[in-house]
């Protein structure tokens, strides 16, 4: 018997879905096909400089998606069908205090942890749960009611959930089963043709239009698709000259001479769909909705702790010299800070803690006794760094993304009860653990640390020293 395995599995859905949003968003393939003229014109020019993070089939095929759901229930059948992707619940985020607009979702990505199954397959999917529940945004009547339309909702069918569970037990399907589970998924999160009830999408919209897009149908949907670039700048301008309109900046870290970390984000404005609405009187009418855009990423070193504390305190730092200086192009303040905060090289990162790498003993290392940290290690050329790719997500950069593309603000009462959520919460209201992307990239420093520790005869290796090197 044949078996389509996790891997295929998981590469034929992302090209499916990928196929699905270029019918439903033609300036979706005008995107992939910018992308890739901007991906290959880079690699021409760098080499293999333009692959050391990751290498340029990866980032060709590499695409991060977003859904939204309404509920826990919902959530947990979408972690059964992620799971038979081999996608697991990774990171907490909570969006309903971000700036410059809070939005009532808590998200989590679903994406394989295996670094191996990431350079082949890098899917993921970045899934926002609504929160009914939260009185500042929701008044106790439209939470209840809110709450009532969720529950009776189907958003999955049963034979899609069941396949699910077959191939996460089994790590694939038989070829047939394979066909039909992929042709349900797929299914299951295209754009409805059916009518949307105005005055409840409406009311909705008041309170969020996310909370609209997500409570006000009976469905849920592809919200984007997001390839990876090489040069996030250069598509900016080139969108542009192809008639697109995009947001009005890049989101996350600037644009500087030195290593870039985390995770840059972009679109292009949402555009007017059109959908059939039916209005109070039962007549069904034409209309259009602006919910969905195209969204591209740049993916930088993954940070320790230390280097995410730098880099939030390096965003306090930029946005008080904004305020002080409004006139001050938002980039231009980004970069002066990045540059007077950041080490400028992978090895200096390294040094300082402040990123995450994988290191392997180098081929051309000196004589004599090997010192025993990894500063220098480093500094006396016995071992090289490779970066970690930073796989997760950005809730300030989400939430950027997403005030720049809703039709209103919203409203939210600061005065009233919030909700609390937080990653526990998920993965017990889910029934599965959702992971701290940290310890991910830990682990694969650690592992590799190891290795060098036992090519080199060391019993280990101190990671932070004081001995060699600024290690603030």
């Amino acid at each position: 018997m044949t078996v389509v395995e996790t891997l295929e599995l998981r590469a034929r859905f992302a090209r499916s879905l990928s196929d699905l949003y270029g019918t439903e968003v033609p300036a979706y393939t005008t995107l992939l096909e910018v992308a890739e003229a901007v991906n290959d014109e880079l690699l021409a020019r760098l080499g293999a400089d333009a692959e050391r993070l990751g290498s340029i089939e990866r980032v060709t095929a590499e695409r991060h998606g977003a859904i939204r759901v309404g509920t826990p229930r919902e959530l947990a059948q979408v972690a059964r069908i992620f799971g038979a992707l081999g996608m697991y619940p990774t990171g907490f985020y909570d969006l309903r205090d971000a700036a410059p607009a809070p939005i009532p979702v808590v998200s989590t990505a679903f994406r394989p942890h295996d670094p191996n199954q990431l350079s082949r397959n890098p899917f993921r999917v970045f899934v926002s749960m609504l929160v009914p529940e939260d009185e500042r945004f929701f008044d106790a009547d439209l939470s209840r009611r809110l709450l009532d339309f969720l529950g009776s909702r189907t958003l999955f069918p049963d034979e899609l959930l069941s396949l699910a569970d077959t191939a996460e037990r089994d790590d694939g399907l038989e070829v047939a089963a394979a066909d039909r589970f992929l042709e349900l998924a797929t299914a299951a999160f295209a754009l409805s043709p059916d009518p949307v009830d105005r005055d409840w999408y409406d009311e909705l919209e008041r309170v969020s239009s996310v909370a609209a897009d997500i409570g006000g149908v009976t469905s849920t949907h592809i919200n984007h698709l997001t390839p990876r670039l090489l040069d996030i700048d250069e598509l900016y301008r080139r969108m542009a000259a192809h008639g697109i309109a995009m947001i009005d900046q890049i989101q996350g870290p600037p644009r500087w001479d030195g290593p870039d970390i985390l995770l840059r984000q972009t679109s292009f404005r949402a555009l007017a769909e059109p959908r059939l609405f039916r209005e109070a009187d039962g007549r069904i009418v034409r209309g259009d909705l602006r919910v969905r855009f195209g969204e591209v990423e740049a993916r930088g070193v993954a940070p320790t702790l230390a280097g995410r504390q730098l880099y939030d305190r390096m965003l306090a730092e930029a946005d008080a010299r904004s305020r002080n200086a409004p006139d001050l192009p938002r980039d231009q303040v980004l970069r002066a800070v990045w540059e007077e905060n950041l080490p400028r090289t992978d090895v200096d990162l390294a040094r300082r803690d402040l990123g995450y790498y994988t290191f392997a003993v180098r081929s051309d290392r000196p004589e004599g006794v090997p010192p025993g940290d990894l500063v220098t290690l480093l500094d006396d050329g016995w071992v090289e760094a490779t970066p970690i790719v930073y796989e997760d997500f950005l809730p300030r950069s989400a939430a950027g993304i997403f005030a720049s593309n809703l039709s209103g603000q919203g409203s939210a009462d600061a005065s009233r009860t919030s909700a609390p959520r937080d990653r526990a919460w998920l993965a017990k209201a889910i029934g599965r653990p959702v992971i701290d992307p940290d310890d991910l990239y830990a682990h694969q420093r650690a592992e590799s640390l190891e290795a060098v520790a036992a090519a080199l005869g060391l019993d280990h290796i101190d990671v932070v020293s004081s001995a060699k090197g600024d290690t603030s």
